[in-house]
């Protein structure tokens, strides 16, 4: 039997999967794919699990049940191209025909001593298990630190406020505001509901260390102190991607061409946090190239030339905990209740196996 391989269960791996599952697939072929965990977890919002508001079963999705689909449950340690071979921790190499690294992304420390040990992180369920606990344990009126004024860092802050009224949270991020990506409407409207809800910004802080209950800015001498701190504050692809020995970007991502295959091995496939193209990482897009793989892969099969459209984006949606929320569509800002409602609507989308 040959072996088309899937490397990871996220957005983009299960969109392939369901594709590959909803065409025709040769008979002598078997699509195999490959997590740690044994159901996909709907990384947009783990937020939600860190700060107590979501119970773990929300964000389960059940990985599709079909005979011409092997689950396989393990750790990828290592690709071996030139031999087209999968690695994985205590187990026999999987070999493949066709390969998808989907694998994600994990966190940037860009380099702060200390940020990995004292922090935690929202990357993995597991991961995200442990913030729970570490946010949950923290004492009433305790500080929380969120390192990060990006997307997730303002949702776990939001969250996070509504789960705990006592905390005293902040959000500290190296650039002048929140939202840095964002229009100035969204950031205005995000602000005022942070300053309504008593959450502290704080920028234009460079940290060079964290040490205990201690953050150390490089542009002020003043230690900052807390209780808890979560880091939101960048991702790079992870270890296995970065140990390939191929092209990528400034950023570390393999770089691909127009059919999302590495140039020099084309029966490898790259989506999602992986890949070198020209958006923001995302679970939108990672289900887009995922489906496109897959029509790439049934035009190959029918001895097609295969074409790929191009990846058009709905948008960006961001909660604010349970009742408001923001967005962009294009470049259109949408804030309130609307936002939050829509962004509830795709999750149980998700849930749903309906994109």
């Amino acid at each position: 039997m040959k072996r088309f391989v899937i490397l990871g269960g996220g957005y983009g791996g299960m969109a392939l999967a369901e594709e590959l599952l909803d065409g025709d697939i040769p008979s002598d072929t078997i699509i195999v794919l490959i997590d740690r965990m044994p159901f996909q977890g709907l990384k947009t919002e783990y937020y939600s699990l860190a700060a107590g508001t979501s119970p773990e079963i929300d964000l389960r999705v059940a990985f599709p049940s079909d005979s011409r689909l092997l689950i396989t449950y393990g750790e990828v340690t290592g690709i071996d191209l030139d031999n087209k071979r999968v690695l994985l921790e205590g187990q026999d190499p999987v070999s493949y025909d066709w390969l998808t690294i989907g694998l994600g992304c994990t966190d940037n420390y860009h380099g702060i001593p200390g940020a990995e040990k004292y922090s935690c992180s929202l990357q993995t369920f597991a991961s995200t298990r442990r913030t729970y606990q570490m946010l949950g344990d923290v004492k009433p009126y305790g500080q929380v630190s969120i390192i990060g004024g990006g997307l997730s860092g303002v949702e776990i802050a939001a969250e996070l406020r509504e789960a705990r009224k006592d905390l005293n949270i902040r959000i500290i991020d190296r650039g002048p505001s929140i939202l840095s990506a964002f229009p100035q409407k969204l950031k205005t409207y995000v602000s005022a509901w942070f300053l309504e809800h008593h959450v502290e910004m704080r920028g234009h802080v460079s940290l060079k260390l964290l040490e205990g209950g201690i953050l150390h800015d490089g542009n002020s001498p003043e230690s900052i102190y807390t209780d808890a701190t979560v880091w939101t504050a960048g991702i790079k692809p992870v270890g296995v991607v970065e140990d390939l020995n191929v092209a990528k970007d400034n950023q570390g991502r393999l770089v691909v061409n127009e059919l999302h295959q590495l140039p020099e091995y084309p029966e490898v496939f790259v989506i999602g946090d992986c890949a070198s193209v020209p958006f923001s990482p995302s679970g939108q897009l990672a289900g887009a190239m995922g489906g496109q793989v897959a029509g790439v892969m049934q035009a190959y099969w029918k001895g097609r030339t295969p074409k790929v459209g191009k990846i058009k984006l709905k948008g960006t949606l961001g909660s604010l905990g349970k009742k408001a929320g923001f967005g962009l569509m294009g470049k259109t800002a949408i804030m309130g209740r609307v936002p939050r409602v829509l962004k509830t609507g795709v999750l149980w989308r998700s849930k749903n196996h309906f994109g």
